[in-house]
């Protein structure tokens, strides 16, 4: 029987269903040949020769692949329908043959289906094919270039930028991206400016906000009114007018619904309504695809098949009713600029079934498949009717005039199932909002009149999914590489994600400046997307790949040869260059931007390091002043806090944080006495005092009062801390290594000691007053070592000599408490009250304290 090879073991699982046991189906597992990560696989000097590997992990599944075909009579190849998936078919066969496990007279085919479903497969083995030589020729043409230039260039990266670990072909434009939308951010200077709403009310008391359109007999242009000066002349204008209703218009509009997802659309609407990354998006797709709940996930393409769209307006028509369907379906244009890559869009195989009615466990393809499938069916339903109402006001002297706009939708339409989301909403967008009925000629009563201060924003950093759909603007990369060229330029720690946003690291600035500078043309967008062009013709059969690849290596080759003669040193200075503005902006005082804030003798000079790069001081090691390339720490907070016992003592920055150091390095004092700043300092706060204090630590509290042995507070890597012996037991609050005192740190480190199972056990209160009456939280009396104390929070109050624990009142605990507290906040910012805690009771306080 016919050998059936396809990529993963749950898709070879579903179609073995459906094919029956007339067939052998198994797993290719993906990829079984790659390009061995050494000179030569790509042989520039005969055609472009490739020599190919089966990887470790994939012997074992094509021997299995093999040792059935010794028994069957025909090889069915079917991988999925792309570019990808026929190398895949091509890379089997060729390994195949190799192992003679094909005899001459066993027949090969290529079959393809859009969807593992049972008619999908079943139609797709009564049409089978041979493989697809132009497509695999656009494969081979681009894997070659991924390996040419990750192989040439990777290695200059290695020996001119330590810390530098790849360059890509795509990869390293989609990391200029990025760094140059952070340049954007950091050379952008905001501008002011101000807006003037007022709260107005019908005659019959409904209230709508207006925004002043209009001033003086001249239309206001958003920076028309500059700062809070001119806000308030405006509010004057209003304030001092009678208001009349001048217009009521009402338009009525319409709105389509967004064409169904392709590979990029489904990536950027999975990360704007549930913050999933590239590659997360991909993997849950990819497992819906096996389980045949929807079709193939990789393509160009958003048209769907006749059969689909009849069987979404049925879907629609039954679940929400007949006005919900168009008069004829919605037919939506491919933009696919390849053919061979433009499947069908990415839908439900079937359209009756929600999220609701299908067995999926796992949360990111449930998910996913709700977004499929509410996209799918709104793609083809009506569209929703909305009107638009503008209201115009003005004043009898037409000096002043505000406008009201909103919208009421009159029939939902689509979006009764599904809206696209937004990258980034625009703020002065109030059309959504609701109106009163307004009628002209009424009088608008003002309630209220704001003036409001904007400032202009720079442009956003990166999510996954605007990088996405920049990548697919330009035309750089394909819907099968997005995910990992996002993943590679993290994994590589050029790029970082916080709060979703893309923000390039030290290492990818250097990286992407160096190849800006040395090859600029290979991280050109136009260039790159010309190159993915080509391989589209490639792909159609109107190219020999061997031609550009020629083309390409000729002009390439060059470059590293030329660069790879410079001496690093040289490199260095370039980027120094480049980055000057940057590195080196304009001081306010007009001193020589390059001049070292700390010695005021040496120069600032861009540094390698294997993190990526930082500005340091020329004179190094006589003046070890760096700071970060990013100039996070800044050169404002670098400077000297004055002196102690003989020795300077000054604030610096260095590449982990700013910190605070006691005389200079010699040859004698190779390491000074340091310490960084605690979470939460401020270095334009720090003084002498300060500093001083932070290089005491750690403190000695006094001796313990079972052993005699010194208890410490200090701030180590984990925070603050009080030590005895070989025991540590953290702090909440950094300001509590300088104040804490005996018998706080005895009862933290014995709470600590009884959390290990080890020591005694927290102290019990000799006496429970109750809850604070003004703060909250209990107030007890403790047994201490240096006798009974008041308790209360973080703050102990040792009972005035001769006072029994058992006389103590609250009013008497709470005197005692603030007389402690102001003492402990002395020279310091006292902490803020606490709120009483709703129904909390002392018991669950005492515990949440521990």
């Amino acid at each position: 029987m016919p050998v059936v090879v396809v990529e993963s073991p749950a898709k070879a699982k579903t179609i073995n269903k459906y094919l029956g046991s007339d067939y052998t189906v198994l797993a290719s597992y993906g990829h079984v040949r790659d390009l061995p990560a050494k000179d030569g696989s790509v042989d520039t000097e005969n055609g472009f020769d490739m020599t190919w590997e089966i990887g470790a992990d994939s012997r074992k599944h094509v021997k299995a692949i093999a040792d059935a075909l010794k028994d069957d009579n025909a090889l069915i190849l079917a991988t999925d329908p792309d570019r990808e998936g026929e190398a895949i078919s091509w890379h089997l066969e060729e390994a195949l043959r190799k192992r003679k496990a094909l005899k001459k007279d066993t027949p090969v085919s290529r079959v393809v289906f859009n969807a593992i479903t049972k008619s999908a497969v079943t139609e797709a083995m009564k049409n089978p094919r041979e493989v697809d030589a132009p497509l695999v020729e656009a494969y081979l043409a681009r894997r070659a270039l991924d390996y040419l230039v990750g192989f040439n260039l990777s290695p200059v990266l290695w020996r001119k930028l330590p810390g530098a670990r790849s360059a890509g072909r795509v990869q390293s434009v989609c990391l200029r991206l990025i760094v140059e939308r952070e340049m954007e951010i950091e050379a952008f200077q905001p501008r002011e400016y101000w807006s003037v709403k007022a709260l107005l009310a019908t005659p019959r008391g409904k209230e709508f906000e207006a925004r002043l359109v209009s001033w003086a007999g001249k239309k206001l242009d958003r920076y028309d009114i500059p700062d809070q000066t001119q806000a308030e002349l405006a509010v004057q204008a209003i304030t001092s007018r009678d208001l009349t209703i001048a217009g009521v218009e009402a338009k009525p509009t319409s709105r389509n619904p967004s064409a169904p997802f392709m590979t990029s659309t489904l990536q950027q609407e999975a990360s704007r309504k549930f913050g999933m990354g590239a590659r997360q998006t991909m993997s849950a797709a990819q497992r819906l695809y096996e389980a045949g709940l929807i079709t193939y996930m990789r393509t160009d393409g958003i048209d769907m098949a006749p059969e689909a769209v009849h069987a979404a307006r049925d879907a629609i028509k039954d679940r929400y009713g007949a006005e919900y369907v168009p008069d004829s379906p919605r037919m939506y244009k491919n933009k696919a600029k390849n053919a061979q890559e433009a499947h069908e869009c990415i839908r439900p195989t079937d359209m009756t079934r929600d999220a609701s009615q299908i067995k999926i466990s796992d949360a990111d393809q449930r998910k996913l498949y709700d977004l499929i499938w509410k996209r799918t069916l709104a793609c083809q339903m009506a569209a929703a009717r909305l009107e638009r109402t503008t209201v115009e006001i003005e004043s009898a002297d037409k000096q002043v005039g505000l406008r009201a706009t909103g919208q009421v939708v009159l029939f939902d339409g689509f979006l009764k199932v599904y809206e696209e989301g937004r990258d980034d909403s625009a703020s002065d967008d109030d059309d959504d909002n609701r109106l009163p009925q307004i009628d002209q000629g009424d009088k608008a009563e003002k309630r209220g009149v704001t003036p409001e201060q904007h400032f202009t924003q720079p442009p956003p950093r990166y999510t996954e999914a605007t990088l996405v759909k920049k990548m697919e603007e330009l035309g750089i990369g394909r819907p099968s590489t997005y995910a990992s060229i996002v993943t590679t330029i993290q994994d590589r720690e050029y790029v970082r994600k916080d709060k979703n946003r893309l923000i390039p690291e030290d290492k990818g600035r250097i990286v992407t400046i160096f190849l800006l500078n040395f090859f600029r043309k290979y991280v050109g967008y136009e260039f790159t997307a010309n190159l993915e062009e080509e391989l589209d013709v490639i792909s159609a059969g109107e190219a020999d790949y061997k031609k550009v690849l020629a083309d390409f290596w000729r002009d390439f080759s060059a470059a590293i040869a030329e660069t790879s003669e410079l001496r690093t040193a040289e490199v260095i200075d370039k980027l120094d260059e480049a980055l000057a503005p940057m590195l080196y902006p304009p001081r306010e005082d007009g001193s020589d931007p390059r001049a070292c804030p700390l010695c005021g003798e040496g120069r600032l000079n861009l540094k390698p390091s294997r993190s990526g790069g930082f500005v340091g001081c020329s004179r190094y090691p006589e003046c070890r002043y760096t700071r970060p390339i990013s100039g996070d720490a800044g050169e404002a907070g670098d400077r000297v806090l004055g002196e102690d016992n003989g020795d300077e003592i000054s604030l610096r920055s260095g590449r982990f944080g700013p910190y605070v150091q006691r005389g200079e390095v010699t040859e004698e004092n190779k390491k000074p006495p340091r310490a960084s700043l605690p979470k939460g300092w401020s270095p334009d706060d720090m003084t002498l005092e300060k500093a001083l204090t932070l290089l005491s630590l750690p403190r000695e509290v006094g001796p313990h009062p079972d052993d005699g042995e010194p208890v410490e507070a200090g701030i180590g890597r984990y925070g603050p801390f009080v030590k005895h012996g070989r025991l540590y037991a953290n702090l909440k609050e950094v300001d509590e290594v300088f104040t804490i005192g005996m018998n706080r740190a005895v009862e933290v480190l014995a709470q600590k000691a009884a959390s290990r199972g080890q020591g005694r056990a927290a102290a019990k209160p000799l006496k429970e007053l109750g809850e604070h009456p003004e703060s909250g939280g209990p107030v007890n009396v403790m047994d201490g070592r240096y006798g009974p104390y008041v308790k209360w929070d973080k703050v102990n109050a040792t009972l005035p000599k001769g006072t029994e624990p058992d006389d103590v009142t609250m009013e008497m605990a709470v005197e005692l408490i603030a007389e402690k507290a102001a003492k402990k906040g002395k020279g310091r910012k006292a902490p803020a009250k606490k709120k009483a805690p709703a129904k909390k009771t002392a018991a669950k306080k005492a515990a949440a304290d521990k």
